[in-house]
């Protein structure tokens, strides 16, 4: 996986990003146009040293690429960091998020079993407590109205699983499977309230890890995201999305 863009912009800088980024990812500025730092400073009203600092973040991310005596140009997708945090908010904000979910859930469906697996391996009994807490809380807070609280636990019982396997490879994924949670919540892909049989493979997956039952732990999590692939396929039919899938 590629290495992380920079620390992240603050103020003008971030503002700046953020635009070009959104307009990258979008389509909006489209692969091999050519922008000059002389058109971006009278576009977004910037000074050039703010110009400057975003189009080298978003170079680090593989968007743009400074090219001598002519500007900078626009990168196609396949050279973009498809792993950095950042890209994946600007593609799930754009026309494109569809696909973003998808290709990140089928990621997920290939990583998560395999991690649960070794974190019913490899967890130590502290760990599989908390991996079982967590698990408990999320159920709770899918029988009340607190969408940020149940995101939250949701995010952190899949960081746990990752953790546990003590695998660094798999646990560095955690970022991205945030960004995609927290994508379905932001565009309404995600249902009301949280369907019971969800929680009971949460539950099952963490009472697997914690009674070291590798196979049982796999097919739970692999149940997870056989789910969470179809509630999005029925609520793209729903918004008459289907054919993007």
């Amino acid at each position: 996986m590629a290495a992380e863009s920079a620390t992240p912009l603050t103020g003008l800088h971030a503002q700046l990003l953020d635009q070009i980024g959104l307009a990258v990812c979008g389509g909006d500025l489209a692969s091999g146009v050519i922008l000059s730092i002389d058109d971006l400073i009278e576009r977004y009203g910037v000074s050039r040293s703010v110009v400057r600092e975003a189009l080298r973040v978003l170079a680090s991310m593989g968007l743009v690429e400074s090219r001598r005596k002519v500007g900078t140009l626009i990168l196609a997708a396949s050279e973009w960091n498809v792993y950095d945090p950042q890209v994946i908010r600007w593609r799930l904000a754009s026309v494109g998020r569809l696909g973003q979910l998808r290709s990140i859930t089928e990621l997920r469906g290939a990583v998560e079993p395999a991690a649960a697996f070794l974190a019913a391996e490899r967890a130590t009994p502290e760990r599989a407590s908390d991996i079982v807490g967590t698990a408990a809380k999320l159920w709770a807070a899918a029988q009340g109205d607190d969408e940020e609280e149940f995101l939250r636990l949701d995010i952190e019982f899949h960081r746990l699983v990752l953790a546990s396997s003590d695998n660094e490879m798999f646990l560095k994924l955690h970022e991205l499977i945030a960004e995609v949670l927290t994508g379905r919540h932001q565009h309404g892909l995600m249902p009301h309230h949280p369907h019971e049989d969800a929680m009971r493979l949460h539950a099952d997956v963490a009472q697997a890890i914690q009674r070291r039952d590798g196979e049982r732990a796999r097919a739970a999590m692999h149940q997870i995201m056989e789910q969470a692939l179809d509630e999005m396929k029925s609520l793209w039919a729903r918004a008459g999305d289907e054919g993007a899938l």
